[in-house]
C-alpha cells in the first residue's frame, strides 16, 4: 500500500468503508488491495455482495452518519488518520494489517518508534506502582514515550510519571468517551500534552471484546512492552503476547511468589521474557535490539479469485467446518482445511462478507455467531 494524504471526499468514502458491518481489519485490507481505493472499493460491493453473500445485503453506513462522525471528531479537537496516509504511526504500518483508521487527539510527533509500552494490574500493589512510576519517569528522561492503556493502577501511574516527557494513551472505546470515569483530569492532561489514540469511533463506549483490539496498539506503538504486575489471566498478559507476535520485545518485572499479581510476569520470565528491575534495565534491552522494519509490509501474495467469480464449493464447506467461535491465525484455519494460504485467505474474505465469519486484527478469524 503505498502512503497518499486522502482528500476529504476520499477520507470520507475511507471511513465508510472502515465502519461497514461485515468488513473486519483482513476483509478491509484484501479490498483496498484489489481495488486501490475506498471509494472503487466501495463502489463494487454490492456486486460482491450479490455473488458471496447469498442474498444478505451488505449494509453500507449512510453518507450523513460518516459525515457526522468526522464533525463529532473535529469538535473533539481530534482528526481521522487513515492507514495509508504519510503521518500514520509508522510501527503501526508494519503490522499485518494494521488498523485502517485511528482516531487522535493530541501531539502526533509523540508517536515514534523509540516508545516503550509499560502495563500491567489495575489492583497493583503500593510497590507496583511505584515500579511502573520511577520506570516511567527515567525512561522519559532517557528520551523514550511511554505507551499505555489508561486503565487504573499500573496504566495510570506510568501515564502521570510521564506527561512532561511524552506519554500515548490507547482507548478501546471512543476518542470522547473517559474510562474509567476516576482518570478524567489524567485525560485532559494527556490530551493537552501529550496524545490520545482510538479505534473506535466517536461516542463509542468500550466493551470488554474491544480490549484485545487496543492491547494490540498499545504494542504496536512501541518497541517493548513492560508487564510490571499481573495475575495469570489478565489482560496485561495479552498484551505481551500480541508484542511478542508483533516480534517486539517483551519485558516482565518479577515478583513475589506469594503474590497472584505477580504470577502472570513470574511466568512470563520463565517463558523467556526479559527480566528488568528499573529503566536502566530497560535501556539495556532497548539497546541490544536491532533497529525495526518500519516500512509497509509487503502486499499478501494472492488475490481473492472470488472477487472475479464463485470459490469452489468444497473450498467454502472445509473452511467453515474449520472455523471456531474462539479467534484462530489463519495459518492454523487453513492447516485444518487442507488449503494454500491464498485458497484460505479467499474463501475467508467471502464468508466474512456473507456474514458467517469474523476477522480480529493480528491475523484471527472466527466463526460468526
Amino acid at each position: 500500500m503505498s502512503l497518499r494524504s486522502l482528500s476529504d471526499a476520499e477520507r470520507r468514502d475511507w471511513v465508510r468503508l472502515v465502519r461497514t458491518p461485515n468488513i473486519g481489519p483482513l476483509t478491509f485490507a484484501r479490498l483496498i488491495e484489489r481495488f486501490g481505493t475506498a471509494t472503487h472499493a466501495l463502489a463494487a460491493l454490492p456486486d460482491i455482495a450479490s455473488r458471496v453473500a447469498k442474498g444478505r445485503r451488505i449494509e453500507l453506513p449512510s453518507a450523513s452518519a460518516i459525515e457526522d462522525e468526522i464533525a463529532a471528531t473535529q469538535r473533539c479537537g481530534a482528526r481521522l488518520i487513515a492507514s495509508c496516509e504519510p503521518e500514520f504511526p509508522k510501527l503501526l504500518i508494519s503490522l499485518d494489517p494494521p488498523p485502517p483508521l485511528l482516531t487522535v487527539l493530541g501531539n502526533l510527533a509523540l508517536a515514534r518508534p523509540d516508545a516503550v509500552a509499560i502495563v500491567g494490574a489495575r489492583n497493583a500493589s503500593a510497590a507496583g506502582r511505584k515500579i511502573a512510576r520511577d520506570m516511567a519517569a527515567e525512561l522519559g528522561r532517557a528520551g523514550l514515550v511511554t505507551v499505555s492503556g489508561l486503565a487504573l493502577g499500573i496504566d495510570g501511574e506510568a501515564h502521570a510519571a510521564s506527561l512532561a516527557t511524552g506519554t500515548i494513551a490507547v482507548l478501546g472505546g471512543g476518542i470522547d468517551h473517559i474510562y474509567p470515569p476516576q482518570h478524567e483530569r489524567l485525560y485532559r492532561e494527556i490530551a493537552e500534552h501529550g496524545l490520545i489514540v482510538s479505534e473506535s469511533p466517536t461516542g463509542y463506549k468500550a466493551r470488554a471484546q474491544d480490549f484485545p483490539r487496543r492491547n494490540r496498539i498499545i504494542t504496536g506503538l512501541a518497541r517493548g512492552t513492560v508487564v510490571v504486575e499481573a495475575a495469570e489471566r489478565s489482560g496485561s498478559l495479552i498484551s505481551a503476547r500480541m508484542a511478542a507476535e508483533q516480534g517486539r520485545e517483551v519485558m516482565a518485572v518479577p515478583g513475589s511468589p506469594l503474590d497472584p499479581r505477580a504470577a502472570g510476569t513470574n511466568g512470563l520470565i520463565r517463558q523467556g521474557a526479559a527480566l528488568v528491575r528499573h529503566a536502566q534495565d530497560v535501556l539495556e534491552v532497548l539497546a541490544g535490539l536491532p533497529s525495526l522494519h518500519v516500512a509497509a509490509p509487503p502486499p499478501p501474495a494472492f488475490t481473492p479469485d472470488f472477487l472475479d467469480g464463485p470459490l469452489p464449493a468444497d473450498q467454502l464447506a472445509r473452511v467453515r467446518q474449520a472455523l471456531s467461535p474462539h479467534p484462530m491465525p489463519i495459518d492454523e484455519i487453513a492447516r485444518a482445511a487442507g488449503l494454500n494460504a491464498a485458497q484460505c485467505n479467499a474463501v475467508l474474505m467471502e464468508l466474512e462478507l456473507a456474514g458467517e465469519a469474523l476477522s480480529y486484527p493480528g491475523g484471527l478469524v472466527a466463526r460468526a455467531v
